[in-house]
C-alpha cells in the first residue's frame, strides 16, 4: 500500500522528458550555477504511505487544545464569537467555495453580488462611502491604507499610534521600508495616544495619522481629538476599527476619518491558529479611484436587468504598473461571504445586541476581578477587552490556567518585559457568567 499520491511512472517521466527535450530531470537545471546547487539529500524523515501519514497527522492534531473543550480569554486580535449555523451551510456550496476572481459577470452573478453586499454592510458600519471587494486580513488593510495615503498627499511620513496592534505595527514598518517611507511611532499615555506627543511629531511631511479604535489594549480613542490634528496639514486620517464594536460606538467615518480599515474575523469566520482572516477597506468618495484591490459595481445590462462587475481596479495586473497603487492581486472572497452571511444573519439588532453584550460581559469581569484585588492597570473606557496586571508573570499564569481547563488572556510580557504581570482579557458574548466566575476564582488560586 506504499503507493505515491499522484502517481507517476519511469515511463511517464521518460515521455514527459522526451516531450520537453531533455535526456534526464538534472538537465532542467542546467542554468543554475553548479557551485550553488545542493548536492546533499535533503534531511527529511521517511516517507509514510497515505493511512500513516493520515495516522501521524490525527495523532499531531489530538495535540491541539480548542475553544470546543476549552474556556477562552484570549483576544488579542482573533476572537471566539458566535457563528449563526446558516454560515457554514453558504460557504460550503462549491459554487462560492470554488470561486475565483468573477472576471466573467455573466457567470458570476452571484459572487458578484455577495462581493457587493459586503461593500455595502461595510459602508454601513464604518460610516464611509466605498469599500472594497476586501483585503488579505487588517494588517495588510492599514499597511495599504498608508501606502495609498503616502501616494495620495506626495508626503513621505507616516505616524502610527503605539496603541495599534504590534503585529499590524510589523508589517507596515516592513511595506513601508520597501516603498522607502519613514515610519514613526506616537506613544501612549494611560492606554491611548498621547495627543502631546501627536502634536509634537506631526509636521508638513506627515501623509496620515494612523490609529486603532478600539486600541490593542480595548481602549476607545478620542478620534474627535486626534481628526482635529490630523486635518491641520492635510494629512489623511486612518483609523483601524474592530466591525463588532461599531455595532454600538459612533463609526469613523462621523468622525472625519478618510479611511477606515480592519478585519472581519468577529463576523463569521472562527478563531483558529494562524488563520483565515479578511481585512476590510473604506474610503470616502473622493479616494475611490485609489483603493487597492477590487471593486464591485452595480449597473443594468442592455433590458435594464439589475447586474454586478467588476470595476476600478487599480491595480499593477489591470493598469499600467507606474498607475498602480498597489500589488495586491487577490482578495478573501470566501471569508467576506462569511462575513456578510453572519452579518446578514443577525440583522442590525442582532449585530447590536451581540456588542453590547461584549461590552457588559466585559465590564461584569472587570469588576470581578477588581473586587478579587486585581487592578486593571488602565482607566479607559473600553469594548470588550482590558489589562489586568496578575500579580506574577502571565506566562507562569497561563500555564496554571491551563491545567484548569481556561486559554488566558494574552501575554503583554512576549512583546514587552516591562509587562511580563499584565494580561490582556478579552470577553466575548459568549462567555457566561459561571465561566467567568470560575475564571476570577482560578485566578485567585494561582496568585
Amino acid at each position: 500500500m506504499n503507493y505515491r499520491y499522484l502517481p507517476t511512472t519511469d515511463r511517464d517521466q521518460q515521455k514527459m522528458l522526451d516531450e520537453i527535450g531533455v535526456e534526464q530531470v538534472e538537465d532542467l537545471f542546467a542554468d543554475i550555477p553548479a557551485g550553488v546547487r545542493y548536492k546533499e539529500d535533503l534531511q527529511l524523515p521517511p516517507s509514510l504511505s497515505e493511512p500513516e501519514l493520515v495516522k501521524h497527522l490525527q495523532g499531531l492534531a489530538k495535540r491541539n487544545i480548542d475553544t470546543n473543550d476549552y474556556v477562552s480569554f484570549l483576544g488579542a486580535g482573533v476572537y471566539e464569537h458566535y457563528i449563526p449555523s446558516v454560515v457554514n451551510h453558504v460557504i460550503s456550496r462549491s459554487e462560492f467555495y470554488t470561486a475565483y476572481t468573477p472576471y466573467q459577470p455573466e457567470i458570476s452573478q452571484g459572487e458578484l453580488q455577495a462581493i457587493f453586499e459586503f461593500q455595502t454592510m461595510i459602508c454601513e458600519l464604518t460610516g464611509m462611502e466605498v469599500a472594497n471587494s476586501s483585503m488579505y486580513d487588517g494588517s495588510t488593510a492599514l499597511a495599504e491604507a498608508a501606502m495609498m495615503s503616502v501616494g495620495q498627499t506626495k508626503k513621505n511620513t507616516v505616524l502610527v499610534s503605539e496603541s495599534v496592534h504590534p503585529e499590524a505595527l510589523q508589517v507596515l514598518k516592513t511595506v513601508a521600508k520597501g516603498q522607502n517611507v519613514e515610519v514613526k511611532t506616537v506613544s501612549i499615555a494611560n492606554g491611548t495616544t498621547d495627543l502631546n506627543d501627536l502634536k509634537e511629531k506631526y509636521d508638513d511631511d506627515t501623509a496620515c495619522v494612523l490609529v486603532q479604535h478600539p486600541n490593542f489594549f480595548g481602549h476607545l480613542e478620542d478620534l474627535e481629538a486626534v481628526e482635529k490634528v490630523v486635518h491641520e496639514k492635510k494629512s489623511l486620517f486612518v483609523v483601524s476599527s474592530n466591525p463588532l464594536s461599531l455595532g454600538v460606538l459612533q463609526p469613523p467615518g462621523h468622525f472625519g476619518a478618510d479611511v477606515v480599515v480592519g478585519d472581519v474575523q468577529p463576523f463569521g469566520i472562527p478563531s483558529q491558529y494562524g488563520g483565515p482572516h479578511c481585512g476590510y477597506f473604506a474610503v470616502a468618495k473622493k479616494f475611490m479611484r485609489k483603493v487597492p484591490g477590487r471593486l464591485v459595481g452595480q449597473t443594468k445590462d442592455e433590458n435594464g436587468k439589475r447586474g454586478f462587475v467588476l470595476t476600478l481596479q487599480a491595480r499593477e495586473q489591470h493598469i499600467r504598473r507606474d498607475k498602480a497603487t498597489s500589488n495586491i492581486c487577490s482578495n478573501q472572497a470566501l471569508n467576506a461571504l462569511a462575513a456578510s452571511v453572519a452579518m446578514s444573519a443577525l440583522g442590525k439588532k442582532g449585530v447590536q445586541d451581540m456588542a453590547n453584550q461584549n461590552i457588559q460581559k466585559a465590564h461584569y469581569a472587570k469588576n470581578r476581578l477588581n473586587e478579587a484585588g486585581f487592578s486593571t492597570v488602565y482607566e479607559q473606557p473600553f469594548f470588550n477587552e482590558f489589562v489586568v496586571d496578575v500579580k506574577k508573570t502571565v506566562a507562569e499564569v497561563n500555564e496554571e490556567l491551563l491545567k484548569r481547563g481556561m486559554l488566558g488572556g494574552f501575554d503583554l510580557g512576549s512583546i514587552d518585559q516591562k509587562r511580563e504581570n499584565q494580561m490582556l482579557i478579552a470577553v466575548t458574548e459568549l462567555r457566561t457568567k459561571e465561566e467567568i466566575d470560575r475564571f476570577v476564582d482560578g485566578l485567585e488560586e494561582i496568585v
